[in-house]
């Protein structure tokens, strides 16, 4: 039989007759221990028997056993199929059976027909195949059961993603502040022979249901049978960390703690003796700082040993609610033991604690069972005897047991330094989060981050620029003219490199971005902004998926799963597009270095503050129309201050211009190519063909000078450019659209780019760049496309001959680009957390307010 080297298949999905080698043994602690007592152990070889009448159970004989288990059991059983061709070697006894043809040569019915041969022979071949397979299974069952799932756990703000970071050497975003990661993420690496698969979950303080990620790791827990836990515990908040550890420990999987920010703790001179609190719960404790990437190897160490069992490092017990409470547990618990199925995917003493506690989830699984009524009846009449008794609900009782076994356990092991009962690390909040200076700093610090976008962003920014001018120039000149040398230049280049010279800028952005999530003022930013986003129906949280926003908006609306209240979360999703994001920050460093030489911060801030306005206004309407309530209380955790690490700033920063030039790869090459197209094409129409005849009549007339012929030739041609943008398809296309947006002062090729915008706001530059350098022709070469766009002047209409940009005409611009629909990807996210219905409607609502905004703000300043 031949081992099937990419299947990995559960005991569950062998067919009657078939054999497979047990390659790992899942499920929660009871369960596991149970079907390995049973035989079902790592490389042992177990056979199919026969199905019960009714599929289930189904007998297996497995180490020269017959066992019978359901399919629900089998199914945490991990197996690798054998086919036909290769006999396990534990088939094997040792003897010799033979049947012979009728030809006389020897059948052998568990390898092949073999020739005549003699026994001593035939025992020679036999050894030599069985040594074959033997090494073929056993590298077969290596490979295999060398791959670990680790399903990374722990509260928001302890670490998680900086130790996911260190382990797997990847990149995903960290922050001082609860909701960094708002999904699922696995990170795949080796260490010392082993495959570790490591799930980095959303931060949670509990495994209830309380909210959308306490839900998605409870089920993740229970649906995806990872090998064990690493529970991730901030070292300087144990007491409240250690109740996450408290309902693992309830849930009977195997866990390994990772005590991070031990630094901290020592820095406090805290004496903690976790070795023993580790014997205590079961389970090993490493200490770790994974932002200094100190102690990750130790914990991967002891990741494989638990895996392999070595040690004696778990054990496990059970949290201690008190007599009381345990009364309650144990007849609930025994009804539930009836019904196998449920258990073998969790704890029998698990379920009845969620059942006593009236989980809503929890509830809908026990009333399918067939005794379901029977237990809820229990729990119902143990629930109300318990709170008759203590006149209290069952839910606070059994938290407030939590935390009595906690601090016993940590009034045995854990002692405060002098230096934690002075702890300094929240001082910075009596100035940071003053009720007077609060508002005044957190304002300060906005203008701060937008004043350096412009400054600091210069320089580079005129270098690049500079550098993507003469690229163009060079390019020009090595080619021929024609439409490849047009398209390269006038498309390509012109079209991306108009986007590339603002990478300086969004990096600056989103370094200060970084800075407020690593410090920690990011969470004091929504507790000073709660009363205000209260006063509008939005919970305080809210606020860090607006601030987020001004980097992206995809990971801003991903964010808002951290709001427990579906209400909350639907508003802040449909506002959060409203706070300008780093993709549009191109277009308004473009118009306002142009248009506004003074205050230039304070002309950027006003742009995001009026974004902020009408996120407001956006939720405040919805909560007084579709979504009229109450919103939740606000409950959020202000993280200590700590010093931002360069290595974090850093990866934001690399992160996002990967990301950038990505998409200047991609979306921005390809829309800046369509567009060009669009414009370059069709290259004749009537009103060309008639100003190329001018051009012939005025070079063939004698009795015009050559200066005056060559003055009145340009003109001609400036005029053919234009008929050309005029009647090709994308200026067809401006026209039809021209009479929606020239009462907002823009004209046909504004109007283009704006719908250009929808694939990404950055197109809305590169577009600009194709559609005006074609008209570009009486401007210096070395001159910028802010240059080329102040010098653009309407050529009919009303208001011929006057510029078409002046600084209210760019402010009005700039707005439109700002309320307008969002791009694709944020919409796709949109559809994804809320919803199509919503997606469109974001849409509409956008567009639309963009428009009355923009209409408003031009016409108004007309009059004025």
């Amino acid at each position: 039989m031949e081992i099937e080297n990419e299947k990995r298949i559960s005991l569950a999905e062998i067919k009657t007759g078939t054999k497979c080698v047990v390659i790992k043994v899942n499920g929660h602690g009871g369960l596991r221990h149970r079907l390995m007592e049973m035989g079902f152990v790592k490389g042992e070889t177990v056979m199919v028997v026969k199905n019960a009448p009714l599929l289930d159970p189904v007998e297996y004989q497995v180490m020269q056993a017959h066992v019978s288990l359901r399919r629900s059991e089998a199914d945490k059983i991990e197996v690798v199929p054998l086919t036909d061709d290769v006999q396990p070697v534990s088939d094997y006894n040792g003897t010799i059976t033979e049947e012979k043809n009728l030809d006389g040569t020897t059948v052998d019915n568990n390898f092949k027909v073999l020739e005549k041969e003699s026994v001593f022979e035939i025992d020679e071949k036999r050894n030599k195949i069985k040594g074959i397979n033997e090494k073929k299974i056993s590298k077969t069952i290596m490979e295999k059961s060398s791959t670990i799932t680790v399903a990374l756990i722990g509260n928001p703000n302890c670490g998680k993603t900086s130790f996911f970071n260190h382990a797997t050497g990847l990149r995903e975003k960290v922050g001082n502040y609860s909701g960094v990661t708002v999904d699922l993420k696995v990170g795949i690496f080796y260490h010392k022979g082993y495959t570790i698969r490591l799930v980095d979950l959303p931060g949670t303080y509990s495994i209830t249901e309380y909210s959308p990620e306490e839900r998605y790791v409870r089920e993740y827990l229970t649906r995806n049978n990872p090998d064990m836990v690493l529970n991730i515990v901030d070292a300087s908040n144990l007491e409240r960390n250690l109740f996450l550890t408290t309902q693992l420990i309830d849930m009977n999987v195997r866990i390994v703690m990772a005590l991070n920010m031990f630094d901290e703790l020592k820095s406090k001179e805290d004496k903690f003796d976790y070795k023993s609190l580790g014997k205590m719960l079961g389970l090993p404790i490493v200490p770790t700082t994974a932002s200094k990437g100190t102690g990750i190897s130790d914990v991967l160490q002891a990741i494989i040993d638990v895996y392999e069992d070595r040690k004696n490092l778990t054990k496990h017990i059970h949290v201690n609610y008190g007599q009381d409470i345990e009364n309650a547990i144990i007849p609930i618990k025994q009804k539930i033991e009836k019904n196998k199925d449920i258990i073998n995917i969790y704890p029998a003493r698990y379920i009845a604690i969620t059942v006593l506690e009236s989980s809503k989830s929890t509830m809908e699984e026990i009333q399918a069972l067939p005794n379901g009524s029977e237990i809820i009846q229990e729990a119902e009449n143990r629930r109300i005897s318990l709170e008759k008794s203590y006149s209290e609900d069952v839910s606070t009782l059994i938290t407030n047991a939590r935390y009595a076994f906690i601090r016993g356990a940590l009034k045995e092991t854990y002692q405060q330094g002098e230096k934690g009962k002075k702890w300094l690390a929240y001082k910075a909040d009596d100035i940071l989060t003053n009720k007077w200076l609060g508002f005044p700093i957190l304002i300060f610090f906005m203008w701060l981050m937008f004043q350096a976008t412009f400054t600091f962003g210069a320089y580079p920014q005129e270098w690049i620029e500079s550098g993507v001018s003469w690229f163009g120039e060079t390019v020009g000149a090595w080619l021929n003219e024609g439409i490849l040398r047009d398209l390269i230049v006038e498309g390509i280049i012109a079209g991306v490199g108009g986007v590339l010279v603002f990478l300086p800028n969004i990096l600056i952005l989103f370094f200060f971005i970084s800075i407020l999530e690593d410090t920690g003022y990011m969470a004091r930013a929504a507790f000073i902004m709660d009363k205000l986003m209260h006063k509008i129906g939005l919970h305080g949280k809210s606020f860090i998926p607006f601030i987020i926003g001004f980097g992206c908006s995809v990971p801003a609306i991903m964010a808002t799963r951290t709001l427990e209240n579906k209400k909350d979360r639907l508003v802040t999703i449909l506002a959060t597009p409203f706070m300008s994001c780093s993709a549009r920050l191109p277009v308004y460093l473009l118009f306002v270095s142009a248009f506004f030489d003074k205050n230039q911060g304070l002309i950027l801030l006003s742009i995001y503050a009026i974004g902020v306005v009408f996120a407001i206004l956006t939720a405040m309407l919805l909560n007084k129309t579709v979504f009229n309530g109450l919103s939740e209380q606000f409950v959020m955790e202000l993280p200590p201050y700590r010093v931002p690490t360069g290595r974090n700033a850093f990866i934001h920063m690399w992160d996002k211009s990967v990301q950038y030039l990505q998409k200047m790869a991609t979306i921005i090459l390809a829309a800046s190519i369509i567009i060009w197209a669009l414009e370059y094409f069709p290259r004749t129409n009537e009103k060309m063909d008639a100003l190329a005849q001018q051009i012939e009549e005025v070079q063939d007339d004698l009795t015009i000078r050559e200066v005056q012929k060559t003055e009145t030739v340009t003109n001609i041609e400036r005029k053919m450019t234009a008929a050309q943008n005029e009647y090709s398809y994308i200026g067809r296309f401006g026209h039809f659209i021209e009479p929606v947006v020239s009462p907002l002062g823009f004209d046909w090729r504004i109007g283009v780019s704006l719908v250009t915008g929808i694939a990404a706001k950055e197109v809305v530059v590169s577009t600009m760049a194709v559609l005006f350098q074609a008209e570009s022709d009486d401007i210096d070469d070395n001159e910028s496309l802010k240059d080329i766009i102040k010098s653009q002047k309407w050529a009919y209409g009303p208001h011929i001959g006057e510029q078409v940009f002046t600084p209210l005409v760019a402010y009005g611009f700039m707005l439109f680009v700002l309320l307008c629909t969002p791009c694709m990807a944020a919409l796709a996210a949109i559809k994804r957390e809320a919803g199509t219905k919503w997606a469109i409607f974001s849409v509409f609502y956008s567009t639309g307010l963009a428009w009355i905004v923009s209409f408003l703000v031009y016409q108004i300043g007309m009059l004025v």
